[in-house]
């Protein structure tokens, strides 16, 4: 849903498995379905019969999707190697397996880039060999634990890959494209998958390996993919200085939390003058208690001095308010007269326990649903105080503010300068999202989503309070040496 809307993002991951591949010495190419159809699919794999397909699984939504494909591939091309992988599908391998029917070869958990080139190379000399590789998941079994890169630096993204770059955007910033400065975050915040994939690990790219990598950008937006940018002042301001040295002019979005902002606030005045926009700012809550219970690590009005900040400095923030199931009319109205008080971009996500993360397990209120589609922090999958019907109800209508505030034609012709830009450019993926709110944010669509015939179900977790937080790693900690840096916070 966000990604009709709101923006859609070069896919990094899979450019640098691409990267990756092609360093193993392999043919490669790439097609991305957030921009093209299945039908373009067809006709690539038709064309050029591939041996090994790789489908990369970030969003727990698309898991169905990718089964799909997967059993397509292997109607069409019997003898091609199917594999998944990406962040969601680690935590669910075995679940993916059961619903691929054989169409599904293994599943890759962990840093696809450390795990593609040995995947290859066995596929290609011995595939009884796989479950040797670290990180596969097959109907044997499961192989070694997943190993890291061995550096975050050795790879740059196969940007050349794609075909139609201009598709991506970020508000605004039409083009965009993304970077990465670093991976993984020390905080351990309950509703989050992140910490766990990692082990709580985090690394950081070279300041100068970051500014080749921008040289090689021509779109003029790049959004910073990092989970929690600049948490180390000194790596932030070598960036920025690398960024001065090499005369690069770009427009930025990060992501950050309001007690790093204030922690390193001249970080940010720095980088504010070398392009820095926009922020993300994971509020999350508007209450002390739902910060301990989300495990934020952060107080209430530490985050409003950092949202004061950010205006200071004339940075655009966005922030995203979690909407808990237990909401009743009286909390959604109290939120939705918040929002429309701020300057800010306010956005409101659903409660979701995902997979991978301590809530899955610890959350002792049922499932509603195990709908893999569902889970998007936009459905709801857990029982709820109000009736559904009335909390898409009131979810919608605090969504409205966001519409109102900054997609409407009010917003428009306060953007008319920069609309009218865009369009001189051909770029229209920031203005035609400004008319598809009402047809993607209303209760009724979300009420039938809820009403869809089930054909893959999410595997169920009972609760069960004896599980360690370690069980959760998808890379052990213990495997965070050799470069990674792990400051420590919030331990």
């Amino acid at each position: 849903m966000y990604s009709t809307v709101f923006l859609r993002l070069e896919p990094l991951g899979l450019e640098l498995v691409a990267a990756a591949a092609l360093q193993a010495g392999h043919d490669v190419r790439l097609i991305d379905l957030q921009v093209e159809t299945h039908d373009d699919y067809r006709r690539l794999i038709e064309s050029w019969q591939p041996d090994f397909v790789a489908l990369s699984g970030n969003y727990l939504a698309n898991v169905p999707e990718l089964i799909d494909l997967a059993k397509f591939t292997k109607q069409l091309l019997p003898r091609s190697f199917v594999c998944i992988g990406g962040h969601s599908a680690s935590f669910v391998a075995d679940a993916i397996l059961a619903d691929g029917e054989g169409a599904v070869d293994c599943v890759l958990r962990g840093e696809g880039e450390a795990g593609i080139g040995p995947l290859l190379e066995a596929v290609e000399q011995d595939r009884g060999a796989i479950d040797e590789v670290p990180g596969i998941v097959s109907p044997n079994g499961s192989g070694p634990k997943p190993v890291l890169v061995r550096s975050i630096d050795d790879l740059q993204p196969a940007r050349h890959l794609l075909r139609h770059r201009r598709k991506y955007f970020l508000g605004h910033l039409d083009p965009c494209a993304s970077i990465e400065f670093s991976r993984g975050c020390p905080w351990d915040c309950a509703f989050c998958s992140a910490w766990t994939f990692y082990g709580r690990g985090y690394r950081q790219r070279s300041a100068d390996r970051i500014a080749e990598d921008l040289q090689l950008i021509r779109e003029p937006g790049v959004f910073i993919v990092d989970d929690v940018a600049f948490i180390h002042e000194r790596h932030a301001l070598e960036i920025a200085d690398s960024i001065r040295r090499a005369g690069l002019r770009k427009q930025f979005y990060l992501e950050t939390r309001g007690d790093v902002l204030l922690r390193n606030r001249r970080v940010f005045e720095e980088w504010k003058e070398i392009g820095l926009e926009y922020m993300f700012l994971g509020i999350e809550a508007l209450d002390e208690d739902a910060l301990q219970r989300y495990r934020k690590r952060a107080s209430l009005s530490g985050n409003f001095e950092a949202l004061e900040f950010a205006r200071s400095l004339g940075i655009n923030v966005a922030i995203n308010i979690i909407a808990d199931p237990d909401w009743d009319a009286d909390r959604f109205d109290a939120v939705r007269r918040w929002c429309m008080e701020v300057p800010e971009v306010v956005n409101i996500s659903v409660n979701t326990p995902y997979p991978g993360t301590e809530t899955w397990l610890t959350e002792a209120r049922r499932l509603q649903t195990h709908d893999y589609r569902l889970f998007d922090i936009q459905h709801c999958v857990l029982p709820t105080r109000l009736p559904l019907d009335e909390f898409y109800r009131k979810l919608v209508e605090t969504q409205q503010v966001l519409n109102k505030k900054h997609l409407s034609w009010s917003a428009l012709r306060q953007v008319g300068f920069l609309a009218g830009k865009l369009l001189l450019q051909r770029q229209t993926n920031f203005i035609k999202s400004l008319w598809k709110f009402n047809s993607v944010y209303n209760a009724e669509r979300l009420l039938d989503d809820h009403r869809r015939p089930l054909r893959y179900a999410i595997p169920d977790r009972p609760l069960d309070a004896g599980v360690r937080r370690e069980d959760l790693y998808v890379h052990a900690a213990a495997a965070n040496a050799g470069g990674s840096k792990r400051p420590g916070i919030g331990r």
